[in-house]
């Protein structure tokens, strides 16, 4: 599941990095993903949004067995 993980997380990426901004894979837990925003990301008022509604839901599209996703 952790390489799945990576490479959905590959194909969000350049949308993030568009906008200055990254996440960084900590690990995937019982099918919870922890991951770190960063860069422009990591301050941005819109981040909860973007993980929410962007990271998880593209995920859970791309990997069944992803439950959540929680930014560490």
């Amino acid at each position: 599941m952790l390489e799945k993980v990576k490479a959905a997380l590959d194909g969000i990426r350049p949308a993030l990095q568009a906008d200055g901004g990254d996440v960084e894979l900590l690990g995937v837990d019982n099918g919870v993903v922890k991951v770190r925003l960063t860069g422009a990301c990591s301050g941005c008022p819109m981040a909860t949004i973007t993980l929410k509604e962007g990271i998880e839901q593209r995920l859970k599209e791309l990997v069944p067995e992803v439950k959540a996703v929680e930014a560490v």
